[in-house]
């Protein structure tokens, strides 16, 4: 086939070499935004970005500076493929403070831990396998799901996270179809995107029923040290070492630009994370394993999770207040840490469609299909008040309550009507059919 027999291959030569599951990657509707929402006149309640300046950065420069005048040697060279020792030490360190028990031998240093849910994934997951996870879902975890051609089945959250009986007749459905269910994917401390915290009472019951149906668990906790009011609730790695696999990162906690996470798995899990990540990556930054070891050292770290946790707070009440004040006719939860709230459109609202007005007003969101693996959800956004001051938040909510008036006019015009507010945001319940 030449260049010019179709369309497409005038467009990409080599369309027709790609393995299929080439075909199922996607662009992500978090990414896409990036160009736009960087913009300094664009008000981004869109990505999940840290704030930064919440560092105190000339100490980590004069920290970054010693590390490689005295250790460059080291911190340049290759390491060891399931990472730096002395990191993976601190790392049980950072997870006793949420009731794990851990050796550094059951560490593995990943790329983050996007790159831990991609090597879980890819161990796993064979053509057609079973995901079960809350509806709505991470969308980079959806993306890594797609690209290994996994079928993920979405389960019902309310606001105390992850409904147990609506798990049970969901694990139910698929053992009496026969389909083959690989693990159950949660973030269960201040969702991403939901903002909800599965509730101690569910953690057992979640665990007991994975445990009865044969399911893994893969417990994504970068949120868990960031709640607002409470101290850190246990993981549920910590309450089923055998059944849970446990995603953590320093991105949300110190800084997502060293792109260090980790796993924590069962033995013989493990020994199959560091064979996937050599076969990957050879092994993960030692300058930035190093670099993070250093600050665990040398800093008041748990202070500075204190800090941010004061900050996020203070931008979380900003962003309430600003929903209250100038869109009262959507209904959105109030997350207890994190980085999110999980709004609700009024009706006959499409935030997908509704976007390209959002960012010709300067402000920027991610519309809720992003977070569904159907495509459903285009009546919800996720709002980020993470990154934005609290007058940026202000603001931003406001233009967008502008953009949101404007098409609730036009839908009023064509005889469809509105929700009535509401502090509770209600989570839609796709079909597990």
């Amino acid at each position: 086939m030449t260049h010019s027999d179709t369309g497409g291959t005038r467009l990409d030569p080599w369309l027709g070499s790609y393995a299929a599951r080439a075909h199922n990657m996607r662009a992500s509707e978090i990414r896409a935004l990036f160009a736009v929402a960087s913009r300094p006149e664009v008000v981004s309640l869109a990505g999940g970005m840290p704030f930064i300046g919440g560092l105190p950065l000339e100490e980590i420069g004069e920290m970054m500076r010693r590390l490689i005048v005295e250790q460059g040697e080291v911190a340049l060279q290759y390491g060891s493929g399931q990472g730096y020792e002395p990191l993976r030490e601190h790392i049980t360190e950072v997870m006793a403070l949420e009731g794990i028990h851990a050796h550094p031998d059951d560490v593995v240093v990943t790329t983050g831990s996007q790159q831990a849910l991609d090597l879980v994934t890819k161990i796993f997951i064979n053509p057609g396998d079973v995901i079960v996870a809350e509806a709505p879902s991470y969308v980079g975890a959806l993306g890594v799901f797609r690209a290994h051609e996994a079928d993920v089945v979405h389960v019902p959250m309310d606001a105390d996270g992850l409904v147990p009986e609506e798990l049970e007749k969901a694990l139910t459905q698929l053992a009496a179809e026969g389909r083959s269910v690989k693990f159950l994917y949660t973030v269960p401390n201040y969702h991403n995107p939901g903002g909800v915290t599965l509730s101690m009472e569910r953690r057992p019951r979640v665990l007991e029923i994975c445990q009865r149906f044969g399911v893994l668990v893969l417990e994504d906790n970068p949120y868990g040290l960031l709640g607002f009011d409470a101290e850190p609730l246990p993981a549920l790695r910590s309450m089923d070492e055998e059944g849970v696999i446990y995603l953590g990162s320093f991105s949300k906690t110190f800084a997502p630009g060293f792109r260090v996470g980790w796993a924590v798995a069962p033995h013989a899990v493990r020994e199959k994370l560091v064979l996937a990540s050599e076969a990957a990556i050879l092994c993960p930054s030692n300058a930035s394993q190093m670099a993070i070891s250093s600050y665990l050292d040398h800093h008041d770290w748990k202070g500075q999770i204190k800090k941010f946790r004061e900050q996020y707070r203070e931008r979380r009440d900003a962003m309430i207040s600003a929903l209250e004040e100038f869109m009262p006719d959507a209904t959105w939860n109030v997350p207890d840490g994190g980085f999110y709230v999980w709004v609700k459109l009024p009706d006959g609202l499409d935030a997908k469609s509704m976007l390209p007005r959002a960012v010709t007003a300067r402000v920027a969101y991610v519309p809720g299909t992003a977070f569904y693996y159907d495509g459903t959800g285009a009546n919800y956004i996720r709002l980020s008040y993470c990154y934005p001051t609290s007058e940026r938040i202000k603001e931003g909510v406001r233009r967008l309550a502008g953009v949101v008036d404007a098409e609730l006019e036009t839908v009023q015009i064509f005889g469809k009507g509105g929700t009535e507010a509401s502090s509770t945001v209600e989570f839609p319940s796709p079909d597990l059919a």
